[in-house]
């Protein structure tokens, strides 16, 4: 047998790499499209105290970069070193746990013109301006500038001569986009600064500075994310410690089916964190389903110390020090405000529902019917009114109640005497109850319009709420024993950690302890989940341990347990409600915190204002 030779192993060599190409490495952790060197610059603009920042994009950023601010400027030799990798003005120690500013790696500049055409134009106040333009790594221009105190950046032809990457980028229409949101990000956390953002020519986006006062934050995210929002949000401040949370928080039923309009800050810096959108998700699991995503903006502020920045080379990444502290703040924060809310919903009426109103339906063409002859009495009072006297119009109201029935169909619907409109009805939000629709809807008189309510919706949320007061008494989550303790087999670490979280875990009902090396043994099961799959149950929560580091999964399983029979046990659509039942539904949930919704996120109801009524009927 002929045996072949495997061929020689090459012995690696090492060696430096050519400053260009570190610098085009280094580029790719930092630049990977247009708007992540829009982000850099932008931050680069605010942290020099910048209180105008001008944004122009050509082509998506494809083309051109532009922005200009009014910040503190550089001189010439400033330029040249904020061009050499590692070069940064903000980190004035070693201490990079305390940095206070977006930027500080001194990356971005020589990573941006190492892949484009980069031109710096920059002049401190009382000096005279200096450009330097470089060309895809090479000085192509450096001298004397004329323009306004502070810094003009241009970045053209991005990745024009590295064709690998250009043509991984996508559409400028998409890339648009993106430079769209980083730019709505930054000024959302800004509010102290102005923002202006064009594109192709058109301008797209245009704040103040300062504008809204001391609701400016609230002004400003309100304007940026949806005008609606300030309706049908709540505004968030909250303190925990050393740690703050400020921001505003949609209501359950204003969402959205993705969670593109959730924006999320840590000291000032927009993030994408696992974490924080897992606290959102805990917060809103009740009263959302499981399709629709919060639209909020939330601004986490903790002590430099807690919080490592350093993770990610763009920065969008964060790790905590605290991470369980940290999700349970949020978690608290948002329900306790939107606990607030009440009974508020986001009351518009979709639009498509106001025009149904408004349209004149067609009947189709019948077969003629003769209509019955007016009484002749009625007839000679319409012609001679002014000699009619009180015997002829006594004759006349006769004639007319004989012709009523003769050509009106008595009512099909029930009648019940309605209650007597207490004197503290105008202190009632939802109204005193008026009548019932299609045996599910209740219809209600308040003060300033009409109020509608889906009376299964209603209670459903109103008997969640008391299960779930129950179960804070120790009722729910009360700790069901297995007649045979059940092994489950989990990988190593994850009985580690079920082993770290015993304690908690059991505080909820869930008894487990070791089992060998590899296993966890069950011995009870909270008594809502008795009927559960213990064994997808434990594994559950042992990927949420390594997920998030706490076990709150068992927690929304509870949640959603309670939901499910506050649903069967609520009062089903079609039944049929006297007028003090349907009163003391109106009652209960003015009382019921978060009733403005169903346990899937539904309005439970909705009000035709006065004047939308009026509207209805032309009058306005």
């Amino acid at each position: 047998m002929e045996v072949l030779e495997s061929s020689p192993r090459i012995s690696p060599v090492i060696r430096r790499l050519p400053e260009e190409l570190v610098n085009r490495i280094a580029a790719g952790e930092v630049v990977e499209r247009p708007a992540s060197a829009l982000k850099e610059l932008v931050e680069n603009a605010i942290d020099a105290g910048s209180i105008n920042i001008s944004v122009r994009l050509a082509a998506g950023g494809l083309d051109l970069i532009e922005v200009t601010d009014d910040g503190c400027g550089m001189g010439p030799a400033e330029i040249a070193l904020a061009l050499e990798r590692h070069a940064t003005s903000k980190l004035p120690d070693e201490h990079i746990e305390l940095v206070a500013t977006l930027g500080f790696r001194g990356e971005a500049l020589p990573s941006i013109a190492s892949v484009a055409r980069l031109s710096i134009e920059s002049r401190p106040r009382g000096q005279e301006g200096w450009k330097r333009v470089v060309d895809h790594g090479q000085v192509a221009e450096d001298g004397p500038a004329a323009l306004p105190p502070g810094t003009r950046i241009r970045v053209e032809d991005l990745f024009g001569k590295v064709p690998v990457r250009r043509k991984f980028l996508r559409t400028p229409r998409a890339e648009y986009a993106a430079c769209l949101d980083v730019v709505r990000r930054l000024a959302m956390a800004r509010p102290d600064v102005g923002f202006t953002l064009e594109h192709d020519g058109r301008r797209v986006l245009q704040v103040q500075a300062g504008e809204g006062g001391d609701g400016a934050l609230a002004a400003r995210v309100s304007r940026l994310v949806a005008r609606e929002l300030a309706d049908d949000g709540v505004v968030i401040d909250a303190e925990r410690g050393s740690a703050r949370l400020t921001g505003v928080a949609g209501l359950p039923t204003y969402n959205r089916g993705v969670a593109d309009h959730q924006y999320l800050f840590v000291n000032g810096r927009p993030v994408k964190d696992r974490l924080l959108i897992g606290a959102v998700r805990g917060a809103y699991a009740d009263m959302l389903a499981r399709d629709r995503h919060a639209v909020l903006a939330l601004f986490l502020e903790l002590p430099p110390e807690e919080v490592d920045v350093n993770v990610h080379p763009a920065k969008t990444e964060v790790r905590f020090r605290d991470s369980a502290f940290v999700r349970g703040f949020i978690v608290g924060a948002l329900r306790h405000a939107l606990d607030s809310a009440g009974q508020r919903s986001a009351q518009s009426p979709a639009a498509g529902a106001m025009a149904n109103w408004q349209v004149e339906p067609v009947a189709a063409p019948a077969a003629y019917v003769p209509l019955t002859p007016v009484p002749a009495p009625l007839g000679s009072l319409f012609t001679s009114f002014d000699r009619a006297t009180p015997a002829r119009v006594s004759e006349v109201g006769q004639s007319w109640r004989s012709y009523e029935q003769a050509v009106m169909a008595p009512p099909s619907a029930r009648a019940e005497e309605a209650e007597a409109i207490p004197e503290e009805a105008v202190a009632y939000p939802l109204g005193v109850a008026r009548g019932q629709v299609a045996g599910t809807y209740i219809v209600a008189e308040a003060e300033d319009g009409l109020v509608i309510v889906d009376q299964h919706a209603a209670h459903e949320r109103l008997v969640l709420e008391r299960l779930r007061a129950a179960g804070a008494q120790g009722a729910v989550a009360a700790s069901q024993a297995l007649l045979l303790p059940e092994v489950v087999d989990l990988e190593e670490p994850a009985c580690d950690r079920l082993e770290e979280k015993a304690e908690d875990l059991a505080a909820l009902g869930l008894a487990v302890e070791r089992f060998g090396p590899a296993a966890m043994l069950v011995r009870a099961v909270p008594t809502a989940l008795g009927k559960s799959d213990v064994q997808a149950l434990v594994r559950d929560v042992a990927d949420d341990l390594a997920q998030n580091g706490d076990a709150l999964l068992l927690g929304e399983r509870l949640e959603h347990v309670l939901a499910t029979m506050a649903c069967h046990g609520s009062v089903r659509a079609g039944r049929v409600l006297s007028v003090i039942e349907m009163n003391a539904l109106l009652r209960e949930m003015e009382r019921t915190p978060r009733s403005g919704q169903c346990n899937h996120g539904r309005p439970t109801w909705v009000k035709l204002a006065h004047g939308d009524i009026e509207k209805l009927f032309g009058r306005k």
